[in-house]
């Protein structure tokens, strides 16, 4: 159907996950050839933001851990239909994670800990009447009336103190600056999942993290098609220009060059004028840095980076391409620090078991709402990468509020080493640190810009993926415009990529469409009973 296609050059700006997804997309759907396509990351490992690294001897890293869930995602699990297992080439993807979630399931007996080390009643929500008529309020107003407003403008105090609000805001990482339009779009999007916010049980995993689960069986699929990686290379800029669109008779956006950067020299690339450019726009985990044991992570910023400095270009230039100041100019609000802990023993596991009567993969997560540095964390099915050792564990661990002093530690999260982060960690469960961390290594990772795409916006402070002025450059990442869907998702990002393929080449295929669970008579039901619970 699409063979006057195969011929036609593509290239993609960022080597995450929308990107690869958009290089599927083209082959499988649009009849583009692999070797036609071209992959430039600045990195020299691709998955963007669901990168991982490390290794048992020295510590394993990852900047983030995503949940998901079955029942949503559609385009995500769709597209993992086509690519196959690097375990069973039999299987795909998405069967494997089918299968994976049936053998473990998320449960969680201690979503919630006091400062005693108390196991939370987290059934009882804890709203007040005005709660639920505020929260009625703002899942009901329009996004032209949510503005650019931010939660805390539709909340009073007493909610923020809320078994709800502890649990929603640490399971999609929400803080009450962060934009009001969000928050509400996720209270719809994942209102199946309210009835069981405090044990988890419609939370789904990967079998192994994200790079090793998703990333490896796409970039070994896109290499079998012929598609080239350009790792180590960054695109400082397009040469673009208006030429008349001959369909709608519009004078629209062109590419003409694509400037790069490769081991130290600067190359151009011509871009004829049936060639597509889709660019990864903004990045959540721009300018990252990594401590150690001994060491807290360095403090970055855009400038570090340049890792805005292409969109802010191009933004300056046209109209309709979105507005990143919008995004990345406050590191304050849209900031918070990771850590990743590798342990040679099972003590750790062994304790948490005890205390939250959950094995590991199926406590989902843990939150110590009392600390100061606002601390959650979740302890997976291990192995947790496809090289770890039998005699090693890993965890995931996150503080939303690491500019603040330690409960345990006299610093700033943000000041802190591995170690002076695990003294923490072990203060609020009443852990000793020579029996559960004595064979332990903590790599800390701050991110500056992790929950910028939260920060309050208005709609036409992102583009399009292909914006109404565009003939051959679509947008694909967190901080685009897609209605109704909640980014900090991998879904945003593959459907954001499917948005953009389908509509550069004019491919009649349907994009799955968004579940709407909100809009049934159950889902309701059970919502507005456990908001009364």
């Amino acid at each position: 159907m699409y063979n006057s296609n195969k011929d036609r050059k593509a290239y993609f700006i960022g080597g995450g996950i929308g990107s690869l997804a958009g290089a599927v997309f083209l082959i499988r759907d649009g009849g583009v050839a692999g070797n036609n396509i071209t992959i430039f990351e600045s990195l020299p490992v691709l998955g963007g933001s669901l990168d991982a690294g490390g290794n048992p001897e020295e510590g394993y890293t990852l900047r983030g851990s995503r949940m998901f869930t079955l029942n949503i995602y559609e385009c995500t699990w769709e597209l993992f239909k086509s690519i196959p297992s690097l375990t069973d080439p039999n299987t795909s993807v998405t069967e494997e994670t089918i299968a994976f979630n049936e053998k473990v399931i998320s449960n969680a007996k201690a979503r919630l800990i006091d400062k005693n080390r108390a196991i939370v009643d987290a059934s009882k929500l804890g709203f007040s009447m005005a709660n639920r008529a505020e929260l009625l309020k703002l899942s009901e107003a329009s996004e032209e009336k949510l503005g650019n407003s931010s939660i805390y403008d539709w909340f009073s105090p007493s909610f923020f103190e809320t078994n709800f609000w502890f649990m929603w805001r640490t399971s999609f990482a929400f803080s009450p600056w962060h934009s009001a339009v969000e928050f509400k779009r996720y209270l719809h999007r994942f209102m199946q999942e309210f009835p069981n916010v405090e044990t988890m049980t419609g939370v789904k995993r990967t079998v192994y993290n994200q790079y090793d689960s998703m990333i490896l069986p796409l970039q070994v699929w896109l290499q079998s098609h012929g598609v080239h990686f350009m790792k180590g290379s960054t695109v400082t800029d397009l040469d673009t220009e208006y030429a008349l669109d001959a369909r709608t008779e519009t004078e629209k956006v062109v590419v003409k060059h694509i400037t790069y950067k490769s081991a130290g020299n600067i190359e151009t690339i011509a871009i004829k004028d049936s060639d597509l450019v889709f660019y990864q726009n903004g990045s959540m985990t721009d300018a990252s840095s990594y401590g150690s044991m001994t060491s807290a992570p360095e403090f970055f910023t855009k400038e570090d980076s340049q890792g805005w400095e292409l969109w802010e270009k191009l933004a300056n230039k046209y109209p309709g391409f979105g507005r990143p100041e919008v995004f990345n100019t406050n590191i304050a609000e849209s900031f918070w620090e990771s850590f990743t802990v590798t342990l040679k023993d099972t003590a750790f596991f062994d304790q948490m078991e005890k205390l939250s009567g959950n094995k590991a993969g199926t406590g989902s997560q843990v939150t110590l709402k009392d600390s100061n540095w606002f601390m959650s964390f979740s302890l997976n099915e291990q192995p947790h990468y496809k090289d770890q050792p039998d005699n090693v564990q890993v965890f995931f661990t996150y503080g939303l509020h690491p500019d603040r002093v330690g409960n345990f530690v006299g610093k700033p999260m943000t000041a802190c080493s591995g170690e002076e982060i695990l003294r923490e960690l072990c203060g609020h469960l009443k852990f000793d640190y020579d029996v559960v961390f004595a064979n332990a290594i903590c790599i800390p990772c701050r991110m500056p810009y992790i929950t910028s795409m939260f920060m309050p916006r208005l709609k036409t402070d992102r583009p399009l993926p292909v914006p109404k002025n565009s003939k051959n450059l679509a947008f694909i990442s967190q901080f685009v415009e897609i209605p109704d869907d909640v980014v900090f998702t991998v879904e945003y990002s593959v459907r954001a990529a499917q948005m953009a393929v389908y509509e550069l080449l004019d491919i009649d295929l349907e994009i799955p469409p968004i579940t709407k669970f909100d809009k049934t008579l159950k889902v309701e039901l059970e919502t507005v009973a456990k908001a009364f619970h």
